[in-house]
C-alpha cells in the first residue's frame, strides 16, 4: 500500500516532471510519512572584534554592574525607614528609590514609568531598529555572557562545533561540558539571588540565606530564576527571541523606510563569489561569500537575505564584514546601518542622506514629545505632592443621627498619612464650618499624633445644632482640614453634611 505526501512546488527541490504536473511524490509506508519536525541546530557564534562588539561589552558590564550592585547601595532616610537605596517593600507596600518614596495610592508614578519605557522602546525602534534587543535586553545580555563563558572553556566556533559533533562522550568532552554548565549555574544563581535582594534588606537576607533561616519564598524565587536563566541563556538562546518574545512581531509597526537598521548593500555586493582570479571575476561584487557575517551572528541568520524577524540588530555582522573588507582591500560598509529610503540614491552612486535626517523625522519627534510629556508630568507631580494626605469617607449607615438635644450629627472615617520619618501631631478642623462643630472619637481635643511613615484611621464627628440651616438642609457642602503642627503643611478634603430635610 502506498500513500501520497505533500505536493512538490519548488523546481529546485523536486524532479522537473513533478513540478510541471503538480504530481505528489509517493512515500513508502514501510519508511513512514516525511517528518515535518526539524530539530534545532545549536548556534556557535565565532569571536569577533570591532566597535559594535566593544560597545556590547561595555553595555553588558554596565548593565550587569547596575543589576548586581544596586541592592547593596545604602541611603540614609532616618531611623524609622530602611537604608537600602532601591527597595520594593512589599510588606509595607512601599517603593523606595534613593530620596523618592512611593506609596500604594501613588502607583500612578509606576504606571507612568512603564508608559515611558514603552514609548522609549517605540522611539528607539523607529529611529534605529531593534537596538533594545541587540544591546540591552536581559535575554541578550545574559546570552552574551553565557557565550563568553562557553568560548573561554570550550574554545572558539570551530572547537565548539567539533565538540558538539563528537558523538562519543570521552573524559575531555565530559570535563568541558560539566565545567561550562557549572559556570552557567553559578551565573544563574547570582542572577536569581540578586533579584530577591530588591525586595528586602539585602545584608539581612544574605545572612538568612547563608544560615538557612530565610523565608521559603526567597529560596523558591531564587530557584525559579536560576533555572530560567540557566535554560534561557544557556540552551534556548535565540529561540526565546524568535518564539517567546512578542516584540519581533510588533517592531514592523514601529519601523518605516527611514529607520536606520542593519542591512546588506546587495547592489554593491552582488553577484558574490570567492574566486577573484578566475575568468569573469571583474563582474563580481564586493562580497566574497566568506560567511563571516553568518558565523558571528548569535541568531544564526544570513543578513544578506534581507530583513528578518530573527535579526536583533546587534551589528556583529558589521564588525565581521568590515574586517574582511579591510583584508581584501575593499571599502567598509558592505553591511552597515542603513535606511531603505537611501537604496535608490546609493544604487545610482549618490551618497546617502545624513544620519540626522533619518533620526529627526516626524514619527521619531512625536514619540520623543510624548515621552518627554509623560516624564515632565511625573516630575511635576512628584515635586508638588504634599507631605501629608487625608482621605474622608462618610459613614452611610446611618447617614446621620439626631441627638437627644435635637442636634444632627454626621460620622466620617478620616485616614491621615504621615510621610515624614518622625511622629507628627495633626490638627483637624472645618474650613468655614459656621455653626458646625467637630470632635474626634477617643480624643479630648482636635489634635491626633500620627506615627512616622504610617497611616492613621480616625473617626470624626461633625454636629449641627438644632434649628440651624445645616441641620435642616438635606445636604451641605463642607471641607475638612488637617494641619501638620510641626511643619505647617495643610491638606483639605471636600465632603457633604447630611441634614434632616424637614
Amino acid at each position: 500500500m502506498q500513500v501520497k505526501a505533500a505536493r512538490c512546488l519548488r523546481r529546485d527541490k523536486c524532479p522537473d516532471r513533478q513540478f510541471r504536473t503538480g504530481e505528489s511524490p509517493v512515500a513508502d509506508t514501510n519508511q513512514g510519512a516525511p517528518s515535518l519536525y526539524a530539530a534545532r541546530e545549536p548556534i556557535f557564534p565565532r569571536r569577533v572584534s570591532g566597535k559594535f562588539r566593544n560597545l556590547k561589552w561595555i553595555l553588558m558590564l554596565v548593565l550587569l554592574g547596575i543589576y548586581y550592585i544596586t541592592p547593596w547601595i545604602r541611603w540614609d532616610r532616618g531611623p524609622a525607614l530602611p537604608d537600602q537605596a532601591v527597595l520594593v517593600d512589599l510588606a509595607h507596600r512601599r517603593f523606595f528609590f534613593f530620596m523618592i518614596e512611593i506609596w500604594p495610592h501613588e502607583f500612578y508614578f509606576v504606571a507612568g514609568l512603564l508608559i515611558m519605557a514603552g514609548l522609549g522602546l517605540f522611539l528607539f525602534t523607529s529611529a534605529l531598529g531593534r537596538v533594545w534587543c541587540g544591546y540591552a535586553c536581559p535575554q541578550t545580555v545574559w546570552t552574551d555572557l553565557f557565550i563568553l563563558v562557553e568560548r573561554w572553556i570550550e574554545g572558539d566556533r570551530n572547537a565548539r562545533l567539533r565538540l558538539h559533533r563528537q558523538k562519543r562522550w570521552d573524559l575531555t568532552k565530559l570535563r568541558l561540558r560539566l565545567t561550562k554548565w557549572l559556570a552557567w549555574l553559578l551565573i544563574a544563581l547570582a542572577t536569581g539571588g540578586a533579584w530577591v535582594f530588591y525586595f528586602t534588606d539585602a545584608p539581612t537576607l544574605l545572612s538568612g540565606l547563608a544560615t538557612g533561616t530565610a523565608h521559603p519564598v526567597a529560596y523558591t524565587t531564587i530557584a525559579l530564576l536560576t533555572a530560567t536563566t540557566f535554560v534561557f541563556g544557556g540552551f534556548a538562546r535565540e529561540q526565546i527571541c524568535i518564539y517567546a518574545c512578542p516584540w519581533p512581531r510588533i517592531q514592523a509597526a514601529m519601523m518605516d523606510e527611514d529607520t536606520l537598521t542593519v542591512g546588506y548593500r546587495d547592489w554593491r555586493g552582488e553577484p558574490r563569489g570567492k574566486h577573484r582570479k578566475a575568468e569573469g571575476a571583474g563582474q563580481l561584487g564586493d562580497c566574497i561569500d566568506c560567511h563571516a557575517c553568518v558565523n558571528v551572528c548569535p541568531m544564526g541568520i544570513d543578513i544578506r537575505d534581507g530583513q528578518q524577524l530573527a535579526c536583533i540588530t546587534c551589528a556583529l555582522c558589521i564588525d565581521a564584514c568590515d574586517d574582511v573588507m579591510d583584508r581584501v582591500g575593499k571599502p567598509r560598509g558592505l553591511i552597515d546601518y542603513l535606511a531603505l529610503s537611501d537604496e535608490a540614491s546609493e544604487r545610482s552612486g549618490k551618497p546617502p542622506r545624513p544620519i540626522w535626517k533619518h533620526v529627526f523625522r516626524p514619527r521619531v519627534l512625536v514619540y520623543t514629545a510624548l515621552w518627554a510629556l509623560v516624564g515632565v508630568g511625573l516630575l511635576v507631580a512628584l515635586l508638588l505632592r504634599p507631605e501629608i494626605e487625608m482621605t474622608v469617607a462618610p459613614v452611610r449607615n446611618p447617614t446621620f443621627v439626631v441627638l437627644s438635644d435635637g442636634s444632627v450629627r454626621n460620622t466620617y472615617d478620616v485616614r491621615l498619612l504621615n510621610k515624614h520619618g518622625e511622629d507628627r501631631p495633626f490638627r483637624l478642623s472645618l474650613v468655614e464650618g459656621g455653626t458646625l462643630a467637630l470632635t474626634l472619637e477617643g480624643a479630648p481635643a482636635t489634635t491626633v499624633t500620627v506615627t512616622a511613615n504610617q497611616t492613621h484611621l480616625q473617626r470624626v464627628y461633625v454636629t449641627a445644632p438644632q434649628g440651624t440651616a445645616q441641620a435642616q438642609a438635606e445636604r451641605t457642602a463642607v471641607t475638612l482640614r488637617v494641619e501638620d503642627m510641626s511643619s505647617g503643611d495643610i491638606a483639605t478634603e471636600a465632603t457633604v453634611f447630611n441634614g434632616r430635610d424637614n
